[in-house]
């Protein structure tokens, strides 16, 4: 072959892959990182994406504007609670009594609305402290006296479902008409107000990621290249843009009578968690201190980290978060009962960050993963009710795919390991 012809080629090949290298970049560092061991949310991704395309076969109901509405107001107050235990889980510690916390946490709630006839912002702000108290105690024992966070929590599991018992009269309902309150998981964001919402969140994506772009551009610094920046966006921008569009259209079945159209109202609420949280993990002190004890807690002491404060302050973040998760579970069902934040409430929101792709061996999750692992149960949980499936076989489906999570966080765990 001669000189020119190999100069040819090598120039068709430059340009091909000048025209395909913002694709080909972004898959070849996405396959390193798998290879390399961090699956990230690749596996709950993958699950969310098959039993859609599934149960929309099955049932195409799954898939009307209704049910997609349904499945956000479904998923929300796990979700919720996922997020809190991800601070948990990345320091290899587990919390037991995040469900009953949240239970006791929607009593405090209910007693103080309609018992006690307390504005709404004074009732949730008493409801919020009343997480935070179960939290630093938890967190105190745990660390300062040296028991295992396992036993701890299921200690406080059993006496939370006293203190719900002992709040409600040992199993009275107490209904919640607190429009306020009600409107978080029944009401809808005007379709107007989504859409700006939309903009805005995209246009913040967009300033970061480029801000993030610029900072690794000028102290030399290799990573994702401006195409690659840019793809990102568009795809959050489809993706998101796809969903708001879908939540605005017209879900009543006669819109003479009452319209309903808009996002529900949870759907920002979780948005603006999710984003604090990921700020928090990613951008601050305190996350990068959470993820280096989650790694090794001895190096990280000997690094200076207060590792006592660091993980007392998980704890707190967590029994927290699952005081939001009750308010919005109380919401939705518009009263509270003792089975509320009981039953699977625990085991669903720990799987659902486990699926999401948080690890349980600490160091290594992310605040997405709640919401990915929580849309996972939501579509299992909507789409079986919806074939007709009992609440056992659901129970083994979702177990299923909770050990098939698992078994992912340890076998990509292991290959990481050098030499393996």
């Amino acid at each position: 072959m001669s000189e020119r012809t190999i100069g040819t080629a090598a120039v068709v090949t430059d340009k091909f892959e000048a025209t395909s290298s913002p694709v080909t970049e972004l898959v070849n560092s996405y396959v390193g990182r798998v290879r390399s061991g961090n699956m990230g949310a690749l596996p709950s991704i993958i699950a969310l994406a098959v039993l859609t395309v599934v149960f929309w076969i099955a049932r195409p109901v799954f898939m009307t504007q209704g049910n997609f509405a349904n499945l956000f107001t479904q998923g929300a107050a796990i979700a919720v609670i996922a997020m809190g235990l991800i601070f948990v889980l990345l320091l290899g510690e587990i919390d037991l009594s995040a469900g009953f916390t949240s239970g006791v946490c929607a009593a405090v709630l209910a007693v103080l609305l309609t018992d006690k006839g307390w504005p709404w912002y004074a009732a949730v702000l008493v409801s919020l402290l009343t997480g935070v108290v179960i939290g630093l105690t938890i967190g105190t024992v745990v660390v300062k006296i040296g028991i295992p966070s396992f036993v701890v929590t299921l200690a406080a599991f059993l006496a939370l479902q006293g203190v719900a018992l002992k709040i409600m009269d040992n199993g009275r309902n107490i209904s919640i008409r607190d429009d306020t309150i009600v409107a978080i998981a029944n009401k809808n964001v005007p379709p107007l107000l989504g859409w700006l919402m939309y903009a805005v969140l995209l246009a913040g994506f967009a300033a970061i990621q480029y801000r993030k772009l610029r900072a690794r551009t000028k102290l030399g610094l290799t990573g994702e290249t401006a195409p690659v920046i840019a793809l990102r966006i568009a795809a959050v921008a489809i993706v998101a843009g796809a969903a708001v569009l879908v939540l605005n259209d017209e879900r009543s079945r006669n819109p003479a009578i009452s319209s309903l159209k808009g996002m529900p109202i949870v759907v920002p609420l979780i948005v603006a968690l999710l984003l604090l949280w990921t700020f928090v993990l990613n951008r601050t002190s305190f996350g990068r201190h959470i993820y280096a004890v989650g790694g090794s807690t001895e190096a990280a002491r000997r690094a200076g980290i207060p590792v006592d404060r660091i993980k007392i302050s998980a704890f707190v973040l967590c029994s927290t978060m699952a005081a939001v998760g009750g308010l919005i579970a109380a919401s939705r069902a518009n009263s509270v009962d003792p089975n509320t934040g009981g039953s699977d409430v625990l085991l669903t929101a720990v799987g659902a960050a486990v699926i999401g792709g948080t690890s349980l061996f600490g160091g290594r999750g992310r605040m997405l993963d709640a919401v990915l692992g929580a849309a996972v149960v939501a579509v299992i949980n909507n789409g079986m009710g919806l074939m007709g499936y009992s609440a056992g076989t659901k129970f083994v489906v979702t177990g299923f795919v909770l050990l098939l999570a698992a078994g992912v966080d340890a076998l990509s765990r292991k290959r990481a390991l050098p030499g393996s």
